[in-house]
């Protein structure tokens, strides 16, 4: 049975307000390399990863690079599988801009996500197909062991989504926040869901050593 560790990347600026991220290149923030000491310390002292993966983007790969560290793995590996959505000409304007320009594409991404594309990105069904990818990927590669996957809030509701055998318009029932810790059993075709989105280990005090 493969166990996955699966956790956002910590706090960055265009969290608040809301901005499409996405493929934008973004440093963890102050909170934001707490909270990923944080879950660091919180996964070390409940499993023994065998791996850690992460999205290419830099604010996945140094909250990775904390857990790995913190569970004696040498490093975290890359996954293209695991990067943010590619939001297009959208990536980087605020939801109010683009609920401006272009209100009914905007509404639809909220109500209907599944029939979205991006303006020169992705869609909801890109994204389901590669982190698809990784699941096989992990369950080949670890079909008996626990590894952690760090990806983003779009990242890991598409991977919950087929954990939980979801249809896509289940999309933004799944909360994702910076560096909540969600935990589940891959076995064959079943699946197991331990925990989602738990965040109580961000309210612990950073243990430096």
């Amino acid at each position: 049975m493969a166990k996955i560790i699966l956790t956002r990347h910590g706090h960055v600026e265009g969290i608040q307000p809301p901005r499409f991220r996405g493929r934008m290149e973004l440093a963890l923030t102050p909170e934001g390399r707490r909270q990923a000491q944080l879950t660091a310390q919180a996964i070390a002292a409940r499993w023994k990863p065998a791996a850690v993966y992460a999205s290419p983007m830099g604010r996945s790969r140094d909250t990775a690079a904390a857990i790995a560290a913190a569970c004696g793995i040498g490093e975290a590996e890359i996954l293209e599988g695991l990067n943010d959505l590619d939001y297009g000409e959208w990536q980087w304007r605020t939801h109010d801009e683009v609920r401006a320009a272009s209100p009914t594409l905007f509404e639809a991404w909220r109500k209907a996500p599944q029939f979205v594309r991006f303006p020169g990105g992705e869609s909801l069904q890109d994204l389901v197909a590669r982190t698809g990818d990784v699941l096989r990927l992990v369950l080949a590669r670890h079909a008996d062991q626990t590894v952690v996957l760090v990806g983003h809030d779009s990242v890991n509701r598409a991977l919950m989504l087929q954990v939980l055998g979801q249809p896509l318009n289940a999309f933004w029932s799944l909360s994702q926040d910076p560096c909540g810790i969600t935990e589940f059993d891959l076995e064959g075709g079943e699946s197991i869901v331990r925990r989602v989105n738990e965040t109580a280990h961000l309210d612990a005090p950073t243990r430096h050593p």
